[in-house]
C-alpha cells in the first residue's frame, strides 16, 4: 500500500506525472509520454483549460463533428456535437435530411421555471411556522436584491418562494421552495448565491420572531442548493408527416409506422427496454450540449427523473398516427445556457455557439432538444428495419481497424470489403490477417 501524498495540488504538471510514475505507473515513459502529447502547444490556451478544474495532468480530446442540414421552425441548422461514439454523428444527420423533405422539425418552449431549495429542520407548531414565513417572505426577496438586480435588467429573477411542510415524508423536514428564471444563463451560481443568502434572512428573522419559543428559534439550517430537476423548465419537439412518406426500400409506410408505434409502446411499458431507448435520445443531446459548453449530468439527470415521475420508468419520446398521419414527439426539460460557465469560455463551446447563429437560451434548448428526438427516430427506424448492428459496425470498422493497428493502406482495403458484408471484430481481424500474409 503506498503512502498517502500530501500537497499534490501544489505540484507542477510534470511533478505530478513523476509521481505518478513512481508511484503507479512503473515507471512507464510510454504513459509520461502519451500525457504529454495532449498537451496544447500553445501555453496560454493550455493554462486555460487546466484552469478549468483542478489536479490537471493533460486534455482529453474527443471529436468535434457537424450534423448539417436540420430544419427548425423553418430555419437551417448545422448541429454540432461532440461524441465519441460511432454512427451517432452519422445517424443525426441521416434523420435530419429524412425530416428536411417532410417539413422539417417543430419546436417550441413551454416554460423556463428553474427550482432551488434551502433544507431545513423544525420542531415546533407548523402553523407557527408558516405565519413566520408569510411575515419573513417580503423580507427574503428584499435580501437578494443586490445578486438580482443584473438578472431582473435581462428579465429573469426570483419568480417565487414557497414553505413546503414534508414532515410526513420525513420527520421535523421542511424547505423554501424557490423558482427562478434566469434567462440565458443556466444559472447555477446564481440560484446558489440566492439561496444561502434566503437560508441566512430566514435563520436571522427567526432568532427575533416572537411568537417562536426557544426550540422553534432553533430552526436548523442543513444545506441551500438549486435543483437539477426541472419539470417547469421544458421543451417540446415534434415532426409530422403522411403516413406513406414514412415507406422505404425496406417495407411500406403503413407497416413502419405500425411497427415503430409497437416500438415506442414497449419503451412505454418496459424499463429494461426504457433505458436504452432513452439512451439513444441521450446521444444526440449530450453531444450537444457537451459541445457549447453545457453541464451534460445535470441536464442527464434531469431528464432521467422526468422520465420516471409518474412512479416508473418509461419512454421520454411518443407516437401516434392519426387520421393518415405520422407523428413523432418529445417533451423534456432542460436547463441549459448561452452565456457564463463553459459557454462563452472553452474556445470550441465559442466556436459551436457561433455555428449555430448565437442563440439565446430558449433557443438552444429548441435545437438540443430536436437533435434528441432525431437521433431516437434514426435509431428505432434502424432496429425495425435493418437492425441496429449493421449501421453501427459500419461506423464502427475503423475503431477495430485502429485497435488493429492497421495500416492507411490496409483500412482502405477493408472499408471497401466490408461495405456489403456482415461485420465482426473477428471477421475484420481475420480479413486483415490475410492480407497481411499476401
Amino acid at each position: 500500500m503506498t503512502d498517502p501524498i500530501s500537497g499534490f495540488s501544489r505540484l507542477s504538471k510534470e511533478e505530478k506525472i513523476e509521481w505518478l510514475n513512481r508511484t503507479y505507473l512503473q515507471q512507464s515513459e510510454e504513459a509520461s509520454r502519451i500525457l504529454r502529447q495532449y498537451w496544447n502547444p500553445d501555453a496560454k490556451l493550455q493554462r486555460l483549460h487546466e484552469e478549468f478544474t483542478e489536479n490537471t495532468l493533460s486534455n482529453f480530446y474527443l471529436p468535434f463533428g457537424i450534423a448539417p442540414n436540420f430544419l427548425i421552425n423553418g430555419q437551417r441548422y448545422a448541429i454540432p456535437m461532440v461524441t465519441e461514439e460511432s454512427s451517432v454523428v452519422a445517424a443525426a444527420s441521416k434523420a435530419a435530411k429524412f425530416w428536411g423533405t417532410r417539413g422539417g422539425f417543430q419546436a417550441e418552449v413551454i416554460n423556463t421555471r428553474k427550482v432551488g431549495q434551502v433544507h431545513f429542520s423544525y420542531k415546533g407548531d407548523p402553523a407557527k411556522l408558516q405565519s413566520f414565513f408569510q411575515r419573513t417572505k417580503p423580507r427574503l426577496i428584499a435580501s437578494v436584491a443586490d445578486i438580482t438586480r443584473n438578472m431582473e435588467k435581462r428579465g429573469g429573477g426570483v419568480l417565487d418562494i414557497e414553505l413546503r411542510d414534508k414532515n410526513h415524508e420525513l420527520e421535523h423536514y421542511y424547505q423554501l421552495h424557490g423558482t427562478f428564471d434566469t434567462r440565458d444563463s443556466m444559472g447555477a451560481n446564481f440560484i446558489n448565491s440566492c439561496l444561502e443568502r434566503f437560508a441566512k434572512t430566514f435563520k436571522e428573522e427567526a432568532l427575533k420572531f416572537a411568537d417562536f419559543n426557544k426550540e422553534e428559534r432553533d430552526l436548523e439550517i442543513i444545506m441551500s442548493i438549486l435543483s437539477n430537476y426541472v419539470p417547469q423548465c421544458l421543451v417540446r419537439v415534434e415532426v409530422s408527416c403522411p403516413v406513406e412518406d414514412m415507406a422505404s426500400s425496406e417495407m411500406s409506410g403503413e407497416e413502419f409506422s405500425r411497427k415503430f408505434l409497437r416500438a415506442i409502446e414497449i419503451a412505454k411499458v418496459e424499463p429494461y427496454r426504457a433505458v436504452t431507448h432513452n439512451k439513444g435520445a441521450m446521444n444526440g443531446i449530450d453531444a450537444v450540449v457537451i459541445a457549447t459548453g453545457n453541464d451534460f449530468r445535470a441536464v442527464e439527470a434531469g431528464i432521467h427523473a422526468y422520465a420516471a415521475k409518474d412512479g416508473t420508468y418509461t419512454s421520454l419520446t411518443h407516437a401516434e398516427v392519426e387520421k393518415g398521419v405520422f407523428r413523432f414527439w418529445m417533451e423534456i426539460p432542460l436547463a441549459l445556457g448561452t452565456v457564463g460557465g463553459l459557454t462563452r469560455l472553452h474556445p470550441l463551446s465559442r466556436v459551436a455557439l457561433d455555428i449555430l447563429q448565437k442563440p439565446s437560451a430558449e433557443q438552444l434548448m429548441k435545437i438540443v432538444a430536436v437533435t434528441g428526438l432525431a437521433q431516437n427516430f434514426a435509431a428505432v427506424s434502424s432496429l425495425i428495419t435493418t437492425g441496429i448492428q449493421k449501421g453501427h459496425m459500419k461506423m464502427h470498422l475503423l475503431n477495430i481497424l485502429n485497435q488493429l493497428e492497421a495500416s492507411i493502406a490496409e483500412k482502405e482495403q477493408l472499408v471497401d470489403f466490408f461495405r456489403d458484408k456482415t461485420l465482426t471484430y473477428s471477421a475484420v481481424g481475420a480479413e486483415l490477417e490475410k492480407i497481411r500474409k499476401a
